[in-house]
């Protein structure tokens, strides 16, 4: 999921445990590095997205220095993101594109704001900040087709980094085949080294193995992971912490590492939890993680209270001729209400009233339970990819999505939110394990990862990872990135039935 390139929680690419392939040994001259043109790209559409717009807003108002004061927004532009490592090679295609672009603009805007006051710059400030405005739209872009070139080349098995795993054989076996089921990172598991004398079950070959109990000689370790990471032309070691790995027999491991060249990556074994909530502190000597908290509360979630009811008003005006046009179109269909109404369950357990344009015959809940049998879906969910309930009329509008459109009601009255999880039956509901129920501590969304990754194409263990990621990692550029991903996925039609 990555349009925009905010981290958001990611649909497994294959479903076989082995999705990249790489040779056992690297070819000569084949190196796994990204393409040196990256960086020289990211900077040229930097500097074009922010010369040109400024440019032409200087000229149409006949300024004088209008060449002059573009060329100097470009490099105030371009020293911000580079003092910020955005073109640096472990930097480029990695992570969000969005949220950095964001931050790097407003650094941008007090800079010249500070300069513009010490040199008496008389242009006005509203103009300027028009000049500036597609600075951070022109990077997302440019630094979004180059996350897309640097998947597609990973998908392939180029551009990663050769990994060799350490820990207990479980630990192992779970990482593997948690990276091995996807495959927009930058590693690929070429071997494993289990401590003890228990075999993983991953496919990767063992290639050195670990004793249980601390070696009495220092370089026992070493030598053992470093022979097996030359053997194997590996980039990076990545450890899974364990009873058997203490913190003086890692930290000897990375000395030994490091002193070869060889890249050290600690796994501590926290999933989906983006980067933004994650930070690194000491406390007498020991590195520790902190986990802050999903937003829930504070301005934040005001803003998005506020922006859900203000932006489903407006759409219920704007849209008010589409309203008109579909329930003529479902009145003269079939026979029965223009408008379904149905119980589902929102926040917190809360049952509500859902509301969407009819695409069902009139006693759809009633030939539910004859239909039973038939259901094609895995998990909690019911549907038929030819469901024979649904009119003529209401497969052209679950193809466009234009059903879902009275749920802006539900969103105006607060019910519902404009993303978040796809809103619940009670029976389904009543099925929820406890992970799943996890679900329901947001609002259900009229948008969310689920209608804009595949919609009922997905599994359930997928959509429930889908939800679970927002639920847990919840923050306004994530709902803006999935509001721009929905039109794309309303306009494809992939998975609505």
């Amino acid at each position: 999921m990555w349009l925009f390139g905010e981290t958001l929680p990611q649909l497994p690419a294959a479903r076989q445990p082995w999705n990249r392939v790489v040779d056992a040994q690297p070819p000569a001259g084949r190196g796994t590095g990204k393409p040196l043109w990256y960086a020289p790209a990211a900077v040229l559409g930097d500097a074009v997205g922010a010369l040109v717009p400024a440019y032409l807003a200087f000229a149409a108002t006949d300024t004088a220095k209008a060449v002059t004061l573009a060329v100097v927004a470009a490099v105030a532009w371009l020293l911000v993101r580079a003092a910020r490592d955005r073109y640096a090679e472990g930097r480029l295609g990695e992570g969000a594109v969005l949220r950095p672009a964001l931050h790097d603009w407003l650094v941008m805007v007090g800079m010249l704001a500070v300069v513009r006051a010490a040199t008496g710059e008389d242009s006005p400030f509203l103009l300027a900040l028009t000049a500036l405005m597609p600075s951070a739209p022109a990077s997302v872009v440019a630094h979004t087709l180059i996350r897309r070139h640097l998947i597609a080349r990973r998908r392939d098995g180029r551009a990663v980094h050769r990994a060799l795993v350490i820990g207990a054989a479980d630990a192992v076996d779970d990482l593997v085949g948690h990276l091995a089921r996807r495959t927009e990172h930058e590693f690929v598991v070429v071997g494993v080294c289990p401590v003890g004398e228990q075999d993983p079950q991953s496919l990767a070959p063992v290639a050195a193995r670990l004793d249980r109990c601390e070696p009495p000689r220092v370089t026992a370790d070493s030598a053992a992971v470093l022979e097996a990471a030359r053997r194997l032309g590996v980039d990076a070691v990545l450890v899974v912490p364990g009873p058997h790995l203490s913190g003086t027999r890692l930290r000897r491991l990375s000395w030994a590492l490091h002193g070869a060249g060889r890249r050290l990556v600690v796994v501590p074994g926290l999933t989906e939890v983006s980067r933004r909530r994650v930070g690194v502190f000491s406390v007498a000597g020991l590195t520790m993680l902190n986990v802050t908290p999903p937003l829930r509360r504070g301005l934040a979630a005001v803003v998005k209270s506020v922006t859900d009811r203000l932006g489903a008003a407006l759409l219920i005006v704007l849209l008010a001729p589409v309203f008109a046009a579909v329930a003529l179109v479902v009145r003269l269909d079939s026979p029965g209400p223009v408008v379904h109404r149905q119980t589902r369950v929102g926040r917190g357990g809360v049952p509500f009233t859902m509301m969407k344009f009819r695409t069902m015959v009139a006693d759809a809940e009633r030939l539910r339970r004859q239909l039973a049998g038939t259901n094609e879906r895995d998990g909690r969910m019911f549907k038929i990819r030819r469901d024979p309930r649904i009119t003529r009329a209401g497969r052209l509008l679950r193809r466009c999505s234009l059903d879902e459109l009275p749920q802006l009601f539900n969103v105006v009255r607060g019910d519902m939110s404009l993303v978040g999880p796809r809103p619940p039956l009670p029976d389904e509901v009543a099925r929820y394990n406890e992970v799943e129920l996890r679900r329901l501590a947001v609002k259900p969304g009229l948008t969310g990862l689920w209608q804009v990754s595949g919609r009922s194409n997905l599994s359930w263990d997928e959509t429930i990872a889908l939800d679970l990621g927002y639920v847990d990692n919840w923050s306004p550029s994530v709902d803006f990135t999935v509001l721009l991903r929905t039109v794309r996925a309303v306009i494809a039609g992939t998975g609505a039935y």
